[in-house]
């Protein structure tokens, strides 16, 4: 079998390392990125099941990267999870479009069980 892919934009190199570890262990491949400037590329290339997208993130940002995304003919039906430390979260992942949202500090069971609801 396959193994599902996610790809992680954060520019907390932290977060990335714990994050890839955790869902690597759990039979996933996992690529990241610190930078969203190239997100179509990057999901073009790498064709991932599931994003997770931090808000903060450099160049464009975390609500544009995911619009981008999501008003992209080929790629508007690949799931985002927004994670972000912001009180806005709730806002912010629906003014990004994005499926679902997952709170900083995250706990890491909620993560994977909303990763594991896109991916079943």
């Amino acid at each position: 079998m396959n193994k599902k892919k996610i790809l992680i934009f954060d520019d907390d190199t932290t977060i990335l390392e714990v994050i890839s570890i955790i869902f690597e262990e759990n039979g996933y491949q996992v690529e990241i990125s610190e930078t969203s400037h190239d997100i179509l590329e990057r999901v073009a290339q790498y064709k991932p099941d599931v994003i997770l997208m931090d808000n903060w993130i450099p160049k464009i940002g975390g609500v544009e990267a995911t619009r981008l995304l999501k008003n992209h003919e080929e790629f508007k039906h690949i799931p985002v999870i927004y994670v972000t430390a912001n009180n806005d979260i709730v806002a912010l992942a629906k003014q990004a479009q994005a499926d679902d949202y997952v709170a900083k500090p995250f706990n890491l069971e909620d993560l994977e069980e909303k990763v594991a609801n896109f991916l079943h």
